[in-house]
């Protein structure tokens, strides 16, 4: 093989590079989110150590909703890798957790948690979610850092990254 041969190998692979790692940069920057569950909180959702995927564009459309899975940029520290919590309350409504059950705007019956890992020890709340911000919870509610202790209690819309889509390790499925 020539050098002029050679040399046109490699501008060819060079350039096929170049474009996948450019493509791979604006489809994580304006598709999809990713993060790395660093914690129990989710758990049986979201085991720890699970790689998850989120749509960045999820929310363009339409608003988020109860129950949706985020990955949000934690309210007290937005240097801090993504957090990812559920949403339990929507803007403009008051969450009270008593006896460990979910309350949305003085309901006399709680939220449908069934998927959550164990009841939450204790009552926390109210807590009156402002417009334009969210109130989340881990499904592991007794090991988890959330809504109920963070200093700014609530997730504005424009720290949500996206909404869980996959997880793709360790164990992979898809969320609806």
């Amino acid at each position: 093989m020539t050098k002029k041969k050679v040399a046109t190998e490699l501008l060819g692979w060079l350039k096929v590079i170049a474009f996948a790692f450019i493509g791979a940069l604006i489809v994580n920057h304006t598709l999809l989110a990713s993060a790395l569950v660093i914690s129990s909180s989710m758990e049986n959702t979201i085991m720890t150590d699970s790689r998850v995927m989120g749509l960045r564009v999820a929310y363009l459309v339409s608003e988020p909703k109860r129950f949706d899975i985020i990955l949000f940029n934690p309210p007290d520290d937005k240097s801090s890798l993504p957090y990812v919590k559920r949403i339990i309350g929507l803007p403009n409504e008051k969450v009270e957790i008593l006896g460990g059950k979910v309350y949305i705007d003085d309901s006399a019956v709680p939220l449908d948690d069934s998927f959550i890992k164990e009841t939450a020890r204790g009552d926390y709340g109210p807590y009156y979610v402002p417009d334009g911000c969210y109130f989340v919870l881990g499904d592991n509610r007794n090991g988890s850092h959330d809504s109920r202790y963070w200093a700014n209690k609530f997730v504005p819309m424009e720290d949500i990254l996206g909404q869980l889509y996959f997880v793709y390790y360790p164990s992979p499925h898809f969320f609806s």
